[in-house]
């Protein structure tokens, strides 16, 4: 069973607390290593990081050296730190890492030594890999980890909400980036098996662009900007490039799923594309599903009785294949005399008024 990170974040301490490495699992650009230094920033300690794939043996165990008969390694640097002040030692990659370099941490998680050299009794160890059960493991070129090295953790299998990550990005990419992901949940990442050799959106794909098109003020809103669907296009593909380029330069004509559900907004310039696309939003919010309050009915109401007959049979479709019980419910709701039952006879008749 997948785990969010804000659920993760509740649960970790118990872990910690008796001081068990920790394993978190999941698909690659999700926030695992974010979640790690967020974690870590909340106890008060500093974050030593190794990928473990790009480590030998020797980095591992550092070097060998003689005193008189005896034999014994030196530490490389990390290690010695982790051995004499409490940090949070994060091996990442470690499903990518060699055989040797996997069985002295699986040392290192077993014991807590490593060639001799006990970690301090305050550090805590954390390790990430792409593995696991999720959607598109399988695609990953990495070490399966037998039943002996997995139980050396305490493992999870992490999935981050939307919701997740826009709280991390709120404030810290730009507002653009941001208000487009809200409105455009789908691009966030893809979560099928991809395609070989082929672009596909991540968080962290969604970070670089923004660090990217932020440092040369290339976001304006309102206005097209080739650089900026060349740079959308190298970072998180051509469907999602597509889609933020028509956002930024529409985006005063963004009409959001919350603006609809919540604020009851109903907007009267958007064209016949513009309604569907907002329809398509709507859908794929997850706002549909689930309990809904009465507010929410009614402003869902009021939306689709502003529609002309096309993109209203288009949320009706939407709706019902949702929520089959708001789909009851809405159909006898009333918004200022007029019903949604009545309506749609109206549209199935041919008999609607002209709307936009």
């Amino acid at each position: 069973m997948a785990i969010d990170f804000k659920t993760l974040l509740t649960v970790l301490p118990h872990v910690t607390d008796a001081n068990h490495p920790v394993l978190l699992r999941g698909r690659h650009g999700i926030g695992k290593s974010s979640v790690v230094y967020q974690f870590a920033d909340s106890i008060d300690l500093p974050v030593v990081e190794r990928r473990a794939s790009q480590m030998t043996e020797g980095d591992l165990l550092g070097l060998p050296k003689t005193d008189g008969d005896v034999t014994s390694f030196c530490p490389p640097d990390w290690f010695d730190r982790a051995c004499n002040e409490p940090v949070v030692l994060f091996l990442d990659e470690v499903d990518r890492a060699t055989l040797e370099v996997r069985q002295g941490i699986f040392e290192l998680c077993d014991s807590r030594k490593l060639a001799g050299h006990a970690l301090h009794p305050e550090t805590l160890i954390f390790a990430a890999v792409n593995g696991g059960t999720h959607a598109g493991a399988a695609s990953y070129q990495v070490g399966e980890m037998d039943p002996a090295e997995l139980d050396r953790y305490t493992t999870f299998d992490v999935e981050p909400t939307v919701d997740d990550w826009l709280g991390w990005a709120n404030g810290r990419l730009d507002a653009l980036v941001v208000d487009f992901i809200r409105n455009n949940v789908a691009h966030l990442e893809h979560n099928d098996d991809p395609e070989p050799n082929k672009v596909y959106p991540s968080r962290r794909s969604w970070q670089r662009f923004s660090d990217t098109v932020g440092a040369a003020s290339l976001l304006v809103a309102g206005e097209t900007n080739p650089a900026v669907y060349s740079l959308a296009s190298a970072y998180v593909g051509f469907e999602a490039a597509v889609a933020f380029n028509d956002f930024v330069t529409n985006y005063s004509k963004v009409v959001s799923v919350s603006d609809v559900l919540d604020s009851g907004k109903v907007p009267s310039d958007l064209d016949l594309n513009d309604h569907c696309a907002l329809i398509d939003k709507i859908a794929a919010s997850g706002r549909l599903d689930g309990e809904i309050t009465e507010k929410v009915r009614t402003n869902l109401a009021a939306y689709f009785l502003s529609l002309a007959s096309e993109p209203a049979m288009k949320l009706w479709t939407a709706v019902g294949q949702a929520n089959s019980d708001l789909a009851i419910a809405l159909h006898s709701t009333e918004v200022e005399g007029q019903s949604i039952g009545a309506y749609l006879v109206e549209i199935l008749t041919g008999e609607e008024i002209n709307k936009q």
